[in-house]
């Protein structure tokens, strides 16, 4: 069975009340458990934190899966230790994932240390971003 890892970074933890205007409305908990229902022939898992050891950590445990997707928060803008982390782990499909368009945001917010460690990004489509990235990483699969 396939499986994939989502990781959500720093305040993600309180998607549907930070910034409604930005964020949405929906806790990821609540999107999460849809994405379990509409694709139960995978593994899906998530882990959140706000500390980058914690995130560093989780991304060294996820040697043998098939994916990862990784919402750094703003550590994706600071964080070359969770950049570095991302390359040393044989994860075939790595994809960055903002709620936000982060293009459309503040200055420091348009680079990313965390993209250049994956083989894509997915910015300002919402929640739905990491749907994307779901179906990425699928059909990268059974192009093998």
């Amino acid at each position: 069975m396939m499986k994939i890892q989502i990781i959500n970074g720093a305040n993600l933890n309180l998607l549907g009340t930070r910034e409604p205007h930005i964020y949405g409305n929906q806790s990821f908990e609540a999107f999460f458990e849809k994405l379990q229902s509409q694709y139960s022939s995978i593994e899906l898992y998530c882990f959140q934190s706000n500390n980058e050891v914690e995130i560093i950590e989780k991304i060294h445990q996820v040697q043998q899966y098939d994916g990862l997707i990784i919402n750094g928060g703003a550590y994706s803008h600071t964080s070359i230790a969770i950049a570095d982390a991302l390359r040393s782990v044989a994860v075939p499909h790595i994809v960055e994932v903002h709620i936000s368009n982060v293009f459309n945001r503040e200055d420091f917010r348009k680079k990313s240390y965390i993209a250049q460690a994956c083989s894509g990004s997915i910015c300002g489509l919402g929640l739905d971003g990491y749907r994307l990235a779901i179906e990425h990483i699928v059909h990268c699969r059974t192009l093998i």
